[in-house]
């Protein structure tokens, strides 16, 4: 089976699918111990490896290399993974989306945005002529094999954010995704508009978006839900907090609790997982 077949299926099969955001091979080992699903993140991608803000300074190769590194590690995990405005010619995003297919991606998000971008949940975006993004879209849909494609619009204009949405339901993508939905009220109308397709809804700590279990959101009737920078967040506070603590110290490493700290031990231990035979094997991830 597809990794596009089966996180295909996942989809499909009862309440909301979490996908957990990763920014390096590190956040992503830790991810996969609790989810069995992963979103390669532009916005954690584009702050670990460029150190830059999420504003389109992402190159493909780049990319396709981070995801070639995760299927090697996780083979049996889910990748979907955000492919901006698909680097901004129709026949780029064609090309990458090849390469990630051969390579294992589940599945990638494709953007209505026009340059500059922003992230999804930041002021000032503009978006694309819808007839423009449709036929690039419909481009990638064609390059496709059984990749998931999920459909995304960054459209502002409540009447456009509806419009949007109804078109992209009636194209052959998998799901669709509005970003920086601001209310639950927004979530019912967008999953009216939709009829039966899927429906993904993007959380990110500080963003636009309410924040909802999944619970709520299976209640709501939506299928996926990608939480981009939940490592990269607190990634951040952590090492920000570990330092000033150090410094305080006067430069003395902490006491590591044996039984639950992170040291070298527990550091390599997690580490040595994404080499051994039994990553091979697929296991059950709790979610």
């Amino acid at each position: 089976m597809t990794h596009g077949k089966k996180l295909r299926d996942r989809i499909a099969g009862p309440g909301t699918t979490p996908l957990i955001g990763v920014y390096d091979m590190y956040s992503a080992s830790i991810a996969a111990k609790h989810y069995d699903g992963m979103f390669v993140s532009g916005f954690g991608f584009a702050a670990s490896y460029y150190g830059l803000p999420d504003i389109g300074f992402i190159a493909w190769p780049d990319m396709v290399a981070f995801v070639q590194r995760l299927r090697g590690a996780f083979p049996h995990h889910h990748l979907l993974v955000d492919i901006d405005d698909g680097y901004v010619d129709p026949e780029v995003a064609c090309h990458v989306v090849e390469h990630l297919e051969r390579i294992g991606a589940s599945g990638v998000i494709l953007e209505d945005q026009k340059r500059p971008r922003r992230c999804g949940h930041a002021d000032g975006k503009q978006v694309l002529p819808l007839e423009e993004y449709l036929e690039k879209l419909n481009q990638v849909l064609e390059t496709r094999t059984d990749l998931v494609v999920v459909a995304r619009t960054d459209a502002t204009d409540e009447h456009d954010i509806l419009h949007r949405a109804e078109r992209l339901a009636a194209t052959d993508a998998d799901v669709v995704l509005v970003d920086g939905v601001r209310s639950v009220e927004w979530i019912k109308r967008i999953r009216e508009v939709v009829g039966g397709k899927p429906l993904l809804f993007n959380q990110i700590a500080g963003g636009k978006s309410p924040r909802l279990s999944l619970g709520e959101l299976s209640d709501l009737g939506v299928d996926v839900a990608i939480y981009s920078t939940p490592c990269l967040f607190a990634a951040h506070e952590a090492m920000d907090s570990a330092l000033t603590g150090l410094k305080a110290a006067d430069g003395r490493l902490p006491v590591v609790d044996p039984a639950s700290g992170v040291g070298v031990q527990a550091s390599t231990t997690l580490l040595e997982r994404n080499i051994a035979r039994e990553r091979l094997v697929p296991e059950s991830v709790g979610v």
